[in-house]
């Protein structure tokens, strides 16, 4: 208890400030499309320097949950996943919005952030330790059961182009491994051009096959399109509380939002993880578990609570090994590391020997950050709704012009832009013949950690395949993966049976 009361003078009038400052600053930056967390968090850290820590760290810690749930809004407007945890529903949120449920969807998507933020920060006050380091005891051979895991997700969020989601999940691990190869030091199929060395960049991947495509895909037809429909189903009334009529849905899935709020952070515990990969994950499981599977991709309420619940989740669990060993969770925490240690507060067990007070306090800023988004958020989404009555013509160079802002400035390289607009034109004719475009920017986010992961166990075990299954939770993974792989064959066979 003295603890909480000396950690409660840390909370001050400037850690309030800067977390309603970072929390707005967050909103707008994940409302970009390309803009990212990470990038949102980076981009504060020159004003830290003239901060107290605890300030200096709420400042990252509200920028983080703000940015992730902004990406949700451009997602519902105009089917462009502002962050990559967004990429997972956003079928399902721009679904909904285009039945008419535009308020409906932004106020489930912010209640069940909000929710999912607080049970991850309840976990890392109260869990902390034994998470850590039970994340210490993953090995690459657990890594590499995991990422299989992740990449099997592709055929559970399929539907019913499974082929087509195979297809385009090889189309993505064959992206990721364009560059060079980190074991032998050899470049791979960059066909002499020095910008492919690093391979192809994620971010301006993603941009370019939703946001591009899109835009090409508009362009394409819009000689020929109807003119444009007013949204199906019973019209919204206009208010500004986006968060009315939402608790018989949030009361109706709280099994799920438990579910995929401690999946999320127990993902976010895992180094290198993240919220994009929390987010398709728990995509998958609830579909699993879901009464209504068929209408995942297609507006689904269930899959916009789990989903969005389960990144902002992941976001407390990643500061579980920051805090505690100083290893970080994802590269948000490897920023805010550098930023405890330029405030002389190493992390480690050291942080609860001699700063328990701050440490605390830390946590409680995590509680404090997720509440505010709440007001933040329904003045900021009520003004970037707007967007959806401005004509289109004028949204789309708009959208263009930021995704090419956003593309550039990953490294700040033209071939960055290059790749975006490389991307939307094969994004555009995979739409166009119905494949997914998800399973690509999974397989590009888990095709490098599941290479690296497999390549050095088999260093390590002197090629012997039997050491992937000889470590307990290896072993638990593997047997989790083989149930998943059989009950997808399954729908394999059946989806072939019906064709015939």
């Amino acid at each position: 208890m003295d603890i909480l009361i000396n950690a409660s003078e840390y909370i001050t009038l400037n850690a309030i400030f800067a977390i309603l400052a970072a929390g707005l600053f967050g909103l707008f930056v994940g409302a970009i499309p390309g803009l990212t967390a990470t990038m949102a968090v980076a981009l504060l850290v020159p004003f830290t320097f003239f901060m107290d820590p605890i300030p200096a760290l709420a400042m990252m810690i509200s920028v983080g949950a703000s940015t992730i749930y902004a990406g949700d809004i451009p997602g519902v407007l105009l089917r462009i996943p502002g962050t990559p945890a967004s990429a997972a529903y956003v079928d399902d949120s721009y679904a909904l919005s285009q039945q008419g449920k535009t308020n409906y969807v932004l106020g489930l998507g912010l209640s069940t952030s909000v929710i999912g933020g607080i049970i991850g920060a309840i976990v890392l006050t109260f869990a902390s330790p034994l998470l850590a380091s039970f994340a210490l005891k993953f090995s690459s051979f657990e890594y590499a059961w995991l990422a299989l895991l992740g990449l099997s997700c592709s055929t559970l969020i399929a539907g019913q182009y499974i082929v087509k989601s195979l297809l385009a999940l090889l189309l993505g691990l064959a992206l990721a491994t364009i560059g060079y190869d980190e074991f032998t030091g050899q470049p791979r199929f960059t066909f002499g051009q020095v910008a492919l060395l690093e391979g192809v960049s994620f971010i301006p991947a993603m941009i370019g096959m939703f946001a591009i495509a899109n835009a090409i895909e508009y362009y394409a037809t819009r000689r020929h399109a109807q003119p444009i429909a007013r949204p199906v189903g019973t019209p919204e009334k206009a208010t500004f509380n986006i968060l009315a009529g939402i608790r018989p849905a949030l009361k109706k899935n709280r099994v799920g939002i438990a579910r995929s709020s401690a999946i999320g952070t127990l993902i976010g515990v895992l180094p290198g993880a993240g919220a994009d990969i929390a987010a398709w994950i728990s995509y998958a499981v609830a579909k699993k578990f879901s009464r209504e599977p068929e209408k995942y991709g297609k507006g689904s309420e269930e899959a916009v609570i789990n989903a969005s619940s389960s990144n902002n989740a992941s976001l407390a669990g990643s500061y579980i090994p920051t805090l505690v060993f100083g290893i970080p969770g994802d590269s948000v925490a490897a920023i805010v590391i550098g930023v405890l240690y330029m405030k002389d507060m190493q992390p480690g067990p050291s942080l609860f020997i001699f700063h328990p007070e701050k440490l605390y306090a830390i946590f409680m800023l995590f509680f404090i950050a997720n509440l505010a988004l709440l007001p933040l958020a329904l003045i900021v989404v009520n003004f970037l709704k707007r967007l959806i009555s401005v004509n289109k013509d004028i949204i789309y160079p708009v959208v263009i012009v930021f995704s090419i802002v956003g593309a550039f400035a990953m490294n700040n390289s033209m071939a960055s832009v290059v790749v975006m607009l490389v991307m939307g034109i094969i994004g555009y004719y995979l739409q166009k013949y119905q494949y997914p475009i998800a399973p690509v920017i999974l397989g590009m986010v888990l095709g490098p950690m599941f290479e690296k992961s497999l390549l050095s166990s088999l260093i390590k075990s002197d090629g012997n395949w039997l050491a992937f299954v000889e470590r307990p939770i290896s072993a638990f993974l593997a047997l989790l993966f083989l149930v998943v792989v059989v009950m997808q064959a399954k729908s394999i066979i059946q989806t072939f049976r019906q064709r015939a």
